[in-house]
C-alpha cells in the first residue's frame, strides 16, 4: 500500500476537533472506503502476517473495518470486542477495563470466553493509537482467555501522544500506518 494515498486522505478529509482527537469518518469509521480498507488489509497482513496469527482482535467500533479487511485477506476469524454486554452474550465474560481518551472516562471492555484458546495468536487492529490504553486492555484481555498478543496494527498513530512506548511492555511488533507528529492549528505534520 501507498501510505502516502492514505496520508492524503487525511489532509484533505480530515478535521481537527481539538484536544488531540482527528475526525477522519469520511473514509475510516463512519463513511467507509472500501478499496482503502481492502488496501490496509493487505498491508497489514504482509506486515504482520509473519507473526503467524490465528485470529484478528479489535474493539469496537472503529477498529471494526481495518480489522475485518486484515482478517478477511489472512482467511482468519476476527474477534469484535464489545464495549458493553450484548444480549445473547454469555453470562460469564472476559472483563477488562480501561480509559477511553475519546470519551474521557473510563469504559469497561467484555469478549466471550469461547472465543479465546491458549493456542490462539492474536494480531491486535485498531484505527488509532494515541496513548494505548484501549490496545493495552485488548492485550489483557487476550490474556485472560489463555491467548498470546503476537502484533498490533493501527491505521493512524498520534505520535505526540507516547502510545507505542506505552506498547514496548508487550514485547510484540507495533505497526502504524500513518503517523502524525503534529497535529493542530489547522495543520497535519506527517512522521515516519
Amino acid at each position: 500500500m501507498n501510505v502516502k494515498i492514505l496520508e492524503q486522505r487525511i489532509q484533505n478529509e480530515s478535521r481537527d476537533l481539538g484536544r488531540g482527537v482527528i475526525k477522519v469518518d469520511s473514509f475510516l469509521n463512519h463513511q467507509v472506503d472500501p478499496d482503502l480498507m481492502h488496501a490496509i488489509g493487505n498491508e497489514f497482513a504482509r506486515r504482520l502476517g509473519q507473526t503467524q496469527p490465528t485470529k484478528i482482535m479489535t474493539v469496537e467500533t472503529g477498529g471494526i473495518t481495518p480489522a475485518f479487511a486484515t482478517a478477511s485477506v489472512l482467511h482468519i476469524p476476527l474477534i469484535i470486542v464489545r464495549k458493553r454486554r450484548a444480549s445473547g452474550m454469555p453470562r460469564e465474560l472476559l472483563q477488562e477495563s480501561t480509559l477511553s481518551q475519546t470519551r474521557g472516562h473510563a469504559i469497561d471492555l467484555f469478549a466471550s470466553p469461547e472465543f479465546l484458546t491458549a493456542q490462539d495468536r492474536i494480531v491486535i487492529i485498531d484505527d488509532f493509537l494515541t496513548n494505548a490504553q484501549t490496545l493495552l486492555a485488548l492485550s489483557r484481555l487476550a490474556a485472560k482467555g489463555g491467548a498470546q498478543a503476537v502484533g498490533i496494527g493501527v491505521v493512524i498513530e498520534k505520535a505526540f501522544e507516547g502510545g507505542r512506548d506505552a506498547l514496548k511492555a508487550l514485547h510484540v511488533p507495533v505497526e502504524a500506518l500513518v503517523r502524525i507528529g503534529k497535529l493542530g492549528e489547522g495543520e497535519i505534520e506527517f512522521v515516519s
